[in-house]
């Protein structure tokens, strides 16, 4: 196919087609507002050893992992105690990065119980982080899956 004469029409629809592409670009890199959501991390505490304490609205909330010794391609069960609200949560790996894992809740009489299975890896200990999201707040708890 040869190239085409480059006529006048041609050049203004360049043009024009260019100054919309710039204007959006200023546009959306102006008035960008990245959302505000803290990381509470105050203490950073290991779900292999027992139950995680948080305090959420006042209250105390107790997060647990069952089993305590959890294992590479078995199902796991976290456990949110004395909250309302249906939070959300994310695993990912923190020894090594192996995309990120939805926790799906559901509510129980005195609290909420997700369940997700992480995958098996190379190295014979993987540590993994939960980050648990409840009104523009992450709190974080980490565990440690062998093979």
């Amino acid at each position: 196919m040869a190239a085409q004469k480059l006529t006048r029409g041609r050049l203004i629809q360049i043009i024009v087609l260019m100054i919309v592409l710039i204007t959006a670009f200023i546009w959306r890199t102006v008035t960008y507002q990245k959302p505000v959501v803290t990381k509470v991390q105050a203490k950073v505490c290991s779900l292999n050893m027992g139950n995680c304490m948080f305090t959420i609205d006042n209250k105390p909330v107790t997060v647990s992992l069952l089993p305590l010794d959890p294992k590479a391609n078995i199902p796991l069960k976290l456990h949110i105690s004395n909250i309302a609200l249906n939070p959300s949560a994310t695993v990912n790996g923190i020894s090594m990065n192996m995309g990120v894992l939805p926790v799906i809740f559901k509510q129980q009489k005195e609290g909420w119980l997700g369940e997700f299975t992480v995958p098996q890896c190379t190295a014979d200990k993987m540590t993994w982080a939960i980050d648990i999201k409840i009104n523009n707040n992450i709190y974080t708890s980490e565990f440690t899956v062998t093979k």
